[in-house]
Parts: C-alpha cells; structure tokens; sequence
C-alpha cells in the first residue's frame, strides 16, 4: 500500500487533467485484459415474491414457473415492429407513430361521479359534519367540492399525454443506455390486471424522474394511463396544472388540518370520493412510500402512507371488494446531475426549472457515451384484503415509548426490552389522524412491509458495487487488474444471497462502464507497467460515492449486524488490533449474540432496518446467526461435556404443546432457548474470513460513529427544550466532530470533505431525526428522566453498548 502511495505522489505532478488521465479514459484505460463473461451462466434469482406468511394465496396464484425463463425487454427501445406499419419512414417517425397508437380510455364523466357518491352526497345533504348541515348553503358546499376536486385531480387529456409521451421517448432514449424490464414480473402484473381488481403500484423513490418513468413504462405495456399521486410541496402551481392534465394526483392542504376543522374534514372526503371512483373504474394508481434521499426526517413517507390510508379505507367499507399492491423499485446506474440539482431548490420545482434541467441533461449527454442504465422491478403483485385479514389475526400487545424505555434508561431493568411488542416511533400526522388506531397501525405496518419488500428486490448497478469496493475495502486505491476479480466476487456473493444485478455481459465492458460513469470521482493513475490504479478523489464526490455504496446495504446488512455483535462481544477479551488467530480462540455463546443483536436492533434506526412486521425478532436473530454460519465466519463449536448437535436420541419433548402465531418457534426442540446455553461458536479460521469480517463492520461503522458522537452529545449537559433546537444542535456537533477527526482510512489526514465526513452527513439527518423523536416524543418521559437522581449514572450507562462496539471498529 505505501508502494502505491508513493506511486501516485511521484506521478501525480506529470499528470494533467486535460492531458494523461483524459487519454487514459478515451483510450480504454490503454492496458489489454482478458475479455470474459463471468455472469451470463451462473444463476440469476427471480426476487420479488410476495410475503407467503402474510399472503399465501397470492403467493400461489399470481405467480407461475415459467415467468422466471423470460427475459429483459427495454422499454426504451421502438423500432418499426412496435407499430402497425412497414417502411423507410415509418422506421423514422415510428417514435411518433407509437405515440399515437397507444389507448388512452376516456374518463369525462368523473368529476360528476365523484359528486354523486356517497361521501360528498352526504356532505352536501348536511347529514355528516362539515357539510351543509352546520351553516352553510348547499350551493356554497358544492362549489367548495368542486374546488377541491379541480385541485386533487383533472381529466387526462389524450392529445397531451400522447405528445408528452413522444418527447419524453425521445428524451430518454438520450439520457439511457437502457430501461430493463423483466418481461415474466411484467406478466404477472397484466395477469392480475386482468383479474378485475384495480392495481396500487407502491414504489421506493429515488429522483422526480420515477414520476414520470413509470406512468411511461405502464402506458406503453398497454396498462393505461397511471395515476400518480404526487406531493404538491415540491411542484409550484404551472407545473401542478401540467402534471394534473397527464394523470396526476394531488393532495389538498386542507387534508392536513386538524379533526374538529370542518375544513379538513370536507378535504379528506372529497379525497376519500376521489381514491373511490379510481377504483371503481380500474385505473392503476402510483404511490411513492419513500422520501427523496435528500428529504430529511423518516424515510418512509407521510404523504405516500396517506394515500394507502384512503385506499385500505376504500377496501374495508366494501367499495371495492380488494386491490392489489404491486411493489416498484427504480435503481439507477447513476442519477443525472442535473436532475440531481433540483433537489436542493429551496422553491418548489417550476416549468421553466425542469425545462431547464432537461436542457441541461440534454447538453451533457449530447454526443456522448456515457449514458445510464436503469432497471424497473414490479414484484408480485398481493391481495390487499387478504393482507387485511392475515395482519389483524396476528396483533398483539403493544407498548408505549414511554412504558418501554423509562425502566431501561432509570437503571430498573437489565434485561432486553420485550421486542415481540410494538414499539411506535413515528407520530402520526396528517390525514391518518382520522382513521382509527387500528387502521393507523395497520397503515403503519403495511407501509413498512411493502417498502421492505421493494427494497428487497431492487437490482443493484454497476456503480454501486464499485462504489462500496472503494469506499469500504480500498479506501486508499487499488490496482484494476486486483478491482476486475474482487468486482466479480462481490458480484457473486450478491446472487448468492437472493439478490438480483441490474447488468450482465463482459468483465471489462462493465468495469469500463462503471468508471466512465464515475470520472468526476474516481481518478486513473499510471504506476507500474500494464496496468492502473484507481483512486476515489477526495472532496465533495466521496460523498456522492458513499450515497452509491448505500443501495448495497440491504444485501449485507444481516452479515454486517451479526459482525458488529460479533465484535462487541470480542472488545473486551482481546486487544483490538490483535491477530485474527488470537480472536478466533474466544467461544462465544448463542445468547450473549442473541442479547447483543437485539441492542443493535434497538439503536440501529428501524428505516434502515426495515424489518417486516410479521417477522419476530428472535427469529431476525436467527436469520442473522445464520447467515454468519452460511458465509463461513462462525463455526459451531462443542464444549465438553454438551450434547452433540446431531444427537437426537435423548431430545426432550416440550412440557406442554400448545399453538402458537406463525414465527413462534419457542417451542420447536432445535430453537429451545434452555438448549441454546450450551451452543457456542467460535470464528473461522479460513483465509477470507478476516477481510470479509472487517468489510462487513466498515459498512455499518460509520452509521455507528455518528451514534456514539450522538450519545456523547446528550453526555454534554443540558440539552434544548423543543425538538427542532436539538436535532439543530445535535447535526452542528456531528459536522464540528468530522471535521475535529479529520480521519481518512487510518492516519491520512485530509480536508473537510473527506470519506468520513461524507458518510456522516449522510446518515446525519436520519440519526438526528431518530434520537430527537425518541427523546422528543414523550414529554412525560423527559420531564421525569430530568428530575430523577439517577438520571446522568443512568445516561452513562447507556452509553456503554454504543462504547462495546465503536472503539474496536475500523475506521
């Protein structure tokens, strides 16, 4: 590693910016590689099932054997095939003549069915509150309707969707590469289509540009025009018009007032009459459950929650007898920058804004190479009222924050809160206050599952996996021809874990792809003969590199959970810095990893986690003890005088056989806790395993520095009275810290701008958030952890799980 330090200073002098690097990037890196094809013949998973716990049916009927053998289509790409007609011209207009053969059913009669439903009929009868009924005239409460109405939505107009869809077919084929499709998930959501009942696409969001992709991408598979529920925060009011005209939905202000307004209350009727006759006339509907990552606050989203409230509330009171919810997931090789600028925009986005945007993109993109790819996962598709019914039979008790923390936090309680309970951080606001508890949990609940499953089955790009082998295993450079084998590593273990790839093809081609992409980040420098090294460069697009490396989290996070508890409990017996044999000598019990897993449970924020409702949390332990067993890091060890593992002559039958919910394996003879006492294990001894190990902490490390540096600024002193001044005051110690640190791999000091920085800025706004809700939320809780005695011995105490697992972890 000094060699190639050393390198680079003595090269970095000759090097110009216009002169070797660009002709390095020109030229093909200028080294010849062996071209080989390492993915087109291994196996490629099929992800996207539906939950089987919570939805067995639809687990079995909308799903066949035979979709898994079909490929990729683009649904960028029109040719002189796609159109009814043959010929030299057609093949130069056939973008045009798609445009016009694509069916757009009428809908001139909506607004006059949404008058006459029940809901608004009623309001304007006066026979519920806020409607005529409490003062006002009939007349007035049906103009008021009718403004509401004209704010939430408008009649697509076919003429105007058939042109937006031409230019926006010509724009994307500028900007992409490709957009992938696979055509077996896309069978099966036509095959549900058909079935009668109308569709919920619930999709992750990555850029504003997932808006107006997928409506595209459904219209031209002969779906119909989407209905997109967009958030009317970040539109001003030329583009809201625009985006009404092409199918766009959006929310009221007065949705959001108060339950004694009758204002908000007229508002979310009108809404409520509006998902209705959606539904009632089968148009599929688009709902963003995820923020924009540059959002702060919770990454499940408000606003996307609302709009599914309005839709389980349509399936529970028999309006229509089910829908079904379609998981989406949109990853790209890399988001434009242009588009990528609008997120910073105080001002909400205007015409002229994203016209000049798309210029922009047009411009940097115009007779160049590098264009993204991207890749669109429509997940199988599930029965809502079969997910309704399966939820509600599976609740149990629940716990309030204030119940379950101020034993903990007092010094009352050793042990590991109860997590089979129902611990609620997020306060509800907006139009799901209107709903009762149950349904509020119920939202809660099937938001988190939805989101969960489309995470899961996100493809990860080129970008990303070559952006986490920079960032977390060669944080000072490596060679390409070392990046060609440890990308195609990385690679398989992502498909050996149930994870799909959003490439295929040649080794070098993808490699070449990748860093082409990343140029503005990464730089080539010439060291020895024959071949490169590849270096992140320092500044401001480290951390576009660790927002890239953050897509690859999900794949590792069991691992890497397990690895962090793995070396909590390792901190205290051995040096930190001791060899990895002297480590591996240490037995260590099931339980002290369950105990140690579950604490990481609790601190790590649940919009990382992301854990399924219907998954018990010692079953997640499990899962995570598992997959440290299956990936070679623990091995099972029998102490003297134990039963062997594979002894089953003297296996004791349970006392009492009883039923127990579904995830409950309390009473099964291979999870039985008592016998889980005598279970140890010890770490592997294999080669890989010491690498693997710390590239598993180094993911969640900086995660976990910015939660220490958060436990020592609650160790300060008196802390600000309202919420905003704490996470204000908590987000200024955590950049002054990163910047105190200045740390860069291991001693290699470098500007404010660093990897490390990076990183902390960005899990900064979600830490921040987190810890002021759960210190913020319950007044009650905090002024009597303010007046006790034993409140600053106990804030020490609880430190100290932060404390076990940060010191030892690399930087």
């Amino acid at each position: 590693m000094a060699t190639m330090l050393e390198g680079r200073r003595q090269t970095q002098p000759r090097s110009s910016p216009s002169g070797r690097e660009t002709s390095l990037w020109s030229s093909g890196f200028g080294m010849k590689l062996e071209a080989i094809t390492p993915f087109l013949g291994k196996y490629r998973p099929f992800v996207g099932r539906c939950c089987q716990t919570c939805t067995p049916k639809s687990w079995e009927s909308l799903f066949h054997r035979s979709i898994t053998d079909l490929g990729f289509c683009s649904v960028i790409l029109v040719k002189e095939e796609n159109t009814r007609f043959r010929g030299w011209l057609v093949r130069r207009l056939c973008y045009f003549l798609w445009s016009l053969e694509q069916h757009i059913p009428p809908c001139q009669d909506a607004p006059q069915k949404i008058e006459e439903s029940t809901g608004v009929q009623n309001l304007l009868s006066g026979r519920v509150p806020g409607g005529a009924g409490e003062g006002q005239a009939p007349d007035l409460v049906k103009k008021e309707v009718q403004r509401i109405l004209g704010h939430i939505q408008a009649s697509p107009r076919p003429f105007l969707v058939r042109l937006f869809s031409w230019a926006l077919l010509r724009f994307l084929n500028c900007l992409f590469l490709n957009v992938q499709l696979h055509k077996g998930q896309m069978k099966m959501v036509q095959k549900a289509a058909q079935a009668g009942s109308p569709l919920v696409l619930l999709s992750t969001h990555k850029t504003l540009l997932d808006g107006i992709l997928l409506p595209f991408m459904l219209l031209s598979q002969g779906l119909g025009v989407l209905r997109v529920a967009w958030d009317s925060r970040a539109c001003s009011p030329a583009l809201r018009v625009l985006l009404r005209k092409l199918g766009g939905l959006f929310l009221p202000p007065e949705a959001n007032l108060s339950l004694d307004s009758s204002e908000g209350f007229l508002a979310r009727a009108v809404v409520q009459a509006v998902i209705e006759q959606l539904l009632v006339s089968g148009q599929p509907l688009l709902i963003f459950l995820e923020e924009l990552p540059e959002s702060p606050g919770p990454r499940l989203s408000a606003l996307g929650q609302a709009w599914l409230g309005f839709v389980v509330q349509a399936v529970q009171v028999g309006i229509v007898p089910d829908a079904l919810l379609v998981p989406v997931a949109v990853t790209y090789d890399l988001v434009p920058d242009a588009l990528c600028d609008i997120y910073h925009a105080s001002a909400p986005l205007g015409l002229w804004t994203g016209a000049l945007a798309v210029l922009r993109s047009l411009w940097s993109h115009w007779g160049c190479s590098r264009r993204i790819c991207s890749r669109v996962h429509l997940a199988q598709p599930f029965s809502l009222q079969e997910y309704i019914v399966s939820a509600r039979s599976c609740w149990g008790g629940r716990q309030t924050l204030e119940q379950l923390l101020q034993p903990i936090v007092l010094g009352q309680c050793t042990a590991v809160p109860d997590t089979e309970k129902e611990q609620e951080w997020t306060p509800i606001t907006g139009p799901l206050l209107a709903l009762k508890e149950e349904d509020q949990l119920l939202v809660r609940r099937l938001s988190c599952h939805v989101l969960s499953a489309s995470v899961g089955s996100a493809a990860v790009m080129s970008t990303a996996i070559m952006a986490t082998l920079l960032l977390f295993k060669h944080q000072k450079g490596v060679f390409l021809s070392q990046l060609l084998g440890e990308f195609s590593w990385l690679t398989e273990e992502i498909l050996l874990r149930g994870f799909d790839v959003g490439f295929s093809g040649q080794l070098r081609s993808l490699l070449k792809h990748s860093l082409s992409l990343l140029r503005a980040h990464v730089a080539l420098l010439h060291i020895r003969q024959g071949d490169l090294l590849v270096v992140p460069r320092p500044g401001p697009g480290l951390t576009q590199l660790a927002r890239l490396s953050a897509e690859l989290l999900p794949v590792f996070l069991s691992e890497a959970v397990g690895a962090c508890a793995v070396r909590g409990l390792l901190a205290g017996r051995v040096p930190p810095q001791g060899p990895w044999e002297l480590q591996g000598i240490l037995l260590l019990s099931q339980n002290e990893l369950y105990r140690q897993i579950l604490l990481l449970m609790h601190l790590l924020p649940q919009d990382l986690l992301l854990l399924k409702p219907c998954q018990s949390s010692y079953c997640y332990c499990q899962e995570v003890l598992d997959r440290l067993i299956q990936c070679g890091l623990l091995v099972a060890e029998e102490t003297p005088g134990s039963r062997s593992a594979c002894d089953t002559g003297r296996q004791r039958l349970s006392r009492k056989l009883l039923w127990k919910p579904s995830g409950d394996f309390t009473d099964s003879d291979s999870d039985d806790f008592e016998e889980a006492e005598g279970r140890y294990f010890r770490l592997s001894q294999q080669s890989h395993c010491p690498d693997f190990f710390l590239f598993l902490c180094r993911l969640l490390s900086p995660l976990l520095k910015a939660f220490a540096q958060a436990a020592a600024f609650l160790h300060q002193g008196q802390l600000p009275d309202t919420e905003s001044g704490y996470t204000e005051q908590l987000f200024q110690f955590l950049q002054a810290t990163a910047q105190e640190e200045g740390i860069f791999g291991e001693s290699q000091p470098v500007s404010p701008g660093s990897w490390r920085q990076g990183c902390l800025l960005v899990v900064a706004a979600p830490c921040r958030t987190t810890l002021g809700r759960r210190l913020q939320s319950s007044e009650g809780l905090l002024s009597s952890l303010s007046s006790s005695p034993p409140w600053a011995a106990a804030l020490h105490k609880r430190r100290e799980p932060c404390a076990q697992w940060l010191p030892v972890l690399p930087t």
